[in-house]
């Protein structure tokens, strides 16, 4: 498994793993008590629906750079699979820096609009980070409409809201993952264009090599035969 990698990138792989099939299960669990409640005790769980989109949203928007570490992307490599292994190294390079650029000004738009929920500046600039945005007006009071404040993470009324006390979940909360994710991606990224430097892979995208090995087993049973 790639989380028994070593090093500061096995280290991730693990916490990626883990949180992916965290989310999995929990909203597993938090759908089928919302069943139970419904048919069983006429009831609902107020929270339920709100709380699964979000961990839809994180299992989603964290799914994105774990499919790029994993090739796992969907992408036409037709034109690929005709050149010879120098072209394809160089439109390669040239996807991951569009991919790279891209992804960097996804986590600037990120950041930007979950910082002012976490009662941080955000940067200023249209495209680029020119600076930060000190006149910017703190969101850190806003909530969500039906998840409850819990309560280890009272601590984030002294942090970011004044002391003033939360009754449902603040938006900085949920909407951590946007800036998160965004980095996480820039990072899968970087691991490809490195990948594709050292001559280790020619693609962003998982290439033919099963049905190759398909083709090959096919060839060598029909010349058995």
């Amino acid at each position: 498994m790639s989380g028994a990698k070593t090093g500061p990138s096995g280290f991730i792989n693990h916490i990626e793993e883990t949180v992916i099939a965290g989310l999995i299960g929990l909203m597993t669990i938090i759908t089928f008590a919302n069943v139970v409640a419904r048919f069983a005790f006429n009831s609902n769980i107020l929270w339920a629906l709100e709380l699964t989109v979000f961990l839809f949203a994180w299992l989603v928007l964290l799914g994105a750079s774990y499919a790029v570490k994993t090739h796992a992307h969907l992408g036409v490599d037709a034109i690929l699979n005709m050149l010879t292994p120098g072209p394809r190294r160089v439109l390669a390079l040239i996807s991951v820096t569009c991919c790279l650029v891209f992804s960097l000004l996804l986590l600037k738009g990120a950041y930007d609009y979950w910082a002012v929920f976490a009662d941080l500046p955000p940067t200023s600039g249209r495209w680029f980070p020119t600076g930060l945005d000190l006149k910017a007006r703190s969101q850190s009071f806003y909530e969500v409409q039906d998840v409850p404040m819990v309560g280890f993470l009272r601590f984030l009324e002294d942090l970011i809201n004044y002391g003033d006390a939360y009754e449902k979940l603040p938006k900085v909360v949920p909407y951590l993952v946007l800036p998160v994710s965004m980095l996480l991606l820039v990072f899968r990224f970087g691991q490809v264009a490195l990948q594709i430097l050292r001559g280790e892979t020619d693609r962003m995208v998982a290439s033919h090599e099963v049905e190759d090995e398909l083709e090959e087993i096919r060839s060598q049973n029909e010349g058995k035969n």
